[in-house]
């Protein structure tokens, strides 16, 4: 009997272990304007993930170093974290912007160089990111976007998303990020028929300007895309960090979206 219950244990041990928590927060105008104040209430409500995209992370002056702040402040929290941030997208039609992954050292490894993805820039503005990380001898690779807005119709660039899997076929793909568009569109039909799933359904993740009641969310943007075959869903959720600060337009000082979360093992 003692023997039964120390090999569930241990097995209990090896699940724990194998299992990875992602975010992805789109972070409005990610650069100099944020305070020390603001950079440490983000750091500490995504500590306690493995790896983090944000988008939005500003192009010019002060994007990369507002992530290497945000790098600075988790890794006086107990773990050690690293980060790369995208050179800034190629669009000049609309918005540039830079991606970033920041990841706990002892949990994940990158593998390789992250990239902007080359083949469609003329037809997406800001072309999505690429980095692939190594998990208990497992690989997956999460391609960070951010849509245009939907007044300039996003399904426009998210139709060449299902084109991504037959161009990186030995590629585990997660698709992340803000796709200023519900999971609900047709637009992602071609990429359920081919075995991925999001992780939220009728979750909104942008906050209003102002608020009715409390009803302080818009529209359902933000979510993640994994294929159901090679990766284990085990929980996913957003977290509503308004919540704790004293007004709407306070929280909108951080950002105009909530972060979510994906916690999965791979198959």
């Amino acid at each position: 009997m003692k023997t039964h219950f120390i090999s569930l244990f241990l097995l209990f041990l090896v699940t724990i272990q194998s299992q990875t928590k992602l975010l992805s927060w789109n972070l409005e105008n990610f650069g100099k304007s944020k305070s020390d104040q603001e950079i440490a209430f983000i750091a500490n409500t995504i500590k306690g993930y493995d790896i983090v995209t944000i988008q939005e992370v500003v192009a010019g002056n002060g994007g990369a170093q507002a992530v290497a702040r945000l790098a600075d402040e988790l890794n006086r929290k107990g773990a050690k974290w690293d980060y790369r941030i995208s050179d800034p997208t190629t669009s000049s039609a609309y918005k540039t912007e830079r991606y970033a992954f920041l990841w706990k050292t002892n949990t994940v490894k990158l593998k390789g160089k992250p990239w902007l993805e080359q083949k469609y820039q003329l037809e997406i503005d800001r072309e999505p990111y690429f980095a692939t990380f190594e998990i208990k001898g497992k690989a997956i690779t999460l391609v960070t976007f951010h849509a245009i807005t939907k007044s300039k119709q996003p399904e426009t660039e998210i139709k060449y998303f299902k084109l991504l899997p037959q161009e990186y076929p030995n590629l585990n793909l997660i698709f992340v990020g803000d796709f200023n568009c519900p999971q609900s569109h047709t637009v992602f039909n071609p990429l359920k028929k081919m075995g991925y799933a999001p992780i939220l359904e009728n979750q909104k993740t942008s906050l209003k300007l102002k608020h009715k009641g409390e009803n302080y969310l818009a529209s359902e943007f933000d979510n993640m895309f994994y294929k159901i075959s090679t990766i284990k869903h085990i929980k996913s959720d957003a977290i509503l960090f308004y919540q704790k600060f004293i007004s709407l337009k306070e929280a909108r000082k951080v950002s105009d979206h909530i972060p979510i979360w994906f916690e999965f093992s791979l198959n």
